[in-house]
């Protein structure tokens, strides 16, 4: 059932990850699940960059080296998760969202489709025994200058992806479903 899936999916971090491979025919499984999500006017915004191997390396450099030369407050902690959590991970996906030309839909509309394409990645993967994390630092508005992006894409965020052994805890939720509904 598919609630069971969404209720014990979790982010699974890359230094959890394990060092098994995942395989193209994993990543097209997940982003075909991604490419159903649904999508007003049928615009599907959902744009991703996959990276696996060497490119994982020089991302980790690219964002590590781009945080330095920007950060307000340097921390050699950051500094060092951003250059190693990319190699860690099995495969990392660049979560992009190409803005409808005609804008005949309001933009957060494009951002809600992108990050319900997500989902269904998520628990695709979390299906398949893949765990996963969406991180968005503060240096996507410069990817640009590592990768080719079309006119009018943006970048999101970054999907991690990693094989692991360990259980993930139990979910819990601060309030109730109750203290949020208002039933009219």
């Amino acid at each position: 059932m598919i609630f069971n899936t969404i209720q014990s999916r979790r982010s699974v971090f890359p230094p959890q990850y394990n060092n098994e491979p995942i395989t193209k025919a994993e990543i097209k499984t997940v982003l075909e699940a991604a490419n159903w999500a649904p999508t007003h006017r049928r615009t599907e915004p959902w744009r991703f960059k996959i990276m696996q191997g060497e490119k994982q390396e020089a991302f980790g450099s690219f964002l590590a080296e781009t945080y330095k030369k920007n950060a307000e407050k340097f921390s050699e902690f950051k500094y060092k998760k951003y250059l190693e959590n990319p190699k860690k991970a099995g495969a990392i996906i660049a979560i992009c969202m190409q803005r409808d030309p005609s804008e005949a839909i309001p933009e957060w509309e494009e951002i809600a489709a992108t990050a319900m394409a997500v989902q269904n990645m998520w628990l695709t993967a979390h299906e398949m025994g893949i765990g996963a994390y969406w991180s968005s630092p503060e240096v996507i508005n410069r990817m640009h200058e590592f990768f080719t992006m079309n006119e009018r894409e943006k970048c999101l965020g970054f999907f991690y992806m990693g094989k692991y052994d360990d259980p993930q805890p139990e979910g819990v939720r601060a309030t109730s479903i109750e203290e949020k509904t208002t039933w009219l």
